[in-house]
């Protein structure tokens, strides 16, 4: 894999480009592939964004959101992009497993395709070109970078702004989580000058859920939730039931992980949903456990050292016990956070 600073010599070729992320894209899936569109259509290029499946619908406010391809949707028109593609940018995502269904087609591919991502352990050899550092707070913040140090930065306007700022707004817990380095708030000063109303950016992520979403929560909150104290941890599980019950909707369990996570003493919270054909799971901690370890090793996961996530075929109540007994197995681990 080539560095990415190759390619800025380019970006003034008018290329056909294909822009994805990972499959059920969050806010800075979202909001980075939508701020590079917003980019490089500047240049002339012809650039499409795809997603692999569909996204929750707090994310349609996004400028150009509307006109994003939804591989499970449109397959046909997603295939047709990616044969035709130059430059596949895959953002936000480092294998392409990824994008579920998409993966064998963006295998496949004969364009180049172009790593832009924070999570760890990136799957180098298919990628062209590409930028992977674990110490970004977002891939919103390494689409700015990028944007920077192209040398193009009078080509941030509002839109690049709004989409880039939901991303790393977002990705750091609306900038507590210890990856709110300086250069994130000298990001965000800077989407400031160029005319960024961060508020606008609030209001629609987070003031846009329906009321049965908050009932939800309630039930999940007093009837889904254990506390294990002698563990420091908190286990949220949730039966397909409650999603039917509450006609909850792609996006509507987002956040959810981290409600426990702020009970005093939790060192590690997690969340196992019955998505029906499968069980999906978060995990969060604080301090030095290893939650993208903990997810590779017991869910077939990963992510971030605090952020991660997982996945099993098993019915949800192996997989809860499968949690309680690896929690158990790092009881040396997670007993030693202080209440």
């Amino acid at each position: 894999m080539q560095t990415i600073e190759t390619l800025y010599p380019q970006l003034s070729t008018p290329k056909k480009i294909v822009i994805t992320m990972h499959q059920k894209p969050d806010a800075d899936a979202m909001g980075s592939t939508l701020g590079l569109y917003h980019f490089l259509v500047q240049f002339g290029h012809s650039a499409t964004v795809i997603s692999p499946t569909n996204w929750a619908s707090f994310l349609n406010w996004m400028p150009g959101c509307k006109e994003v391809v939804d591989y499970e949707r449109d397959t046909d028109k997603a295939n047709i992009l990616i044969d035709q593609a130059d430059w596949i940018f895959c953002l936000d995502f480092n294998v392409l497993s990824r994008t579920k269904r998409m993966e064998e087609r963006l295998a496949n591919a004969g364009a180049e395709r172009i790593l832009i991502d924070h999570h760890q352990q990136p799957q180098v050899e298919v990628f062209a070109y590409g930028v992977s550092n674990t110490k970004k707070s977002s891939t919103a913040e390494m689409v700015y970078d990028f944007i920077m140090e192209s040398g193009h930065e009078d080509k941030i306007n509002a839109f690049v702004a709004e989409c880039l700022y939901a991303g790393v707004m977002t990705d750091t817990g609306s900038f507590r989580f210890p990856s709110t380095t300086a250069s994130v708030h000298r990001m965000i000063a800077t989407l400031k000058e160029r005319g960024l109303n961060h508020s606008n950016v609030h209001e629609a992520l987070f003031d846009n859920f329906s009321e049965n979403r908050f009932r939800f929560i309630g039930n999940v909150l007093m009837n889904r939730m254990e506390v294990f104290y002698e563990y420091n941890t908190a286990l949220i599980a949730v039966p397909q039931q409650d999603l039917i019950k509450y006609d909850i909707k792609t996006g509507d369990t987002e956040g959810l992980v981290n409600y426990p996570l702020s009970i005093e003493g939790i060192k590690l919270a997690a969340i196992i949903i019955d998505r029906g054909e499968e069980r999906k799971c978060s995990f969060r901690s604080k301090g030095d456990f290893d939650v993208n370890t903990f997810a590779r090793t017991y869910f077939g996961g990963g992510g971030h050292f605090n952020a991660a996530g997982g996945q099993s075929k098993e019915p949800l109540e192996k997989v809860v016990e499968d949690f309680k007994k690896a929690m158990m197995e790092n009881r040396d681990k997670l007993s030693t956070y202080k209440f």
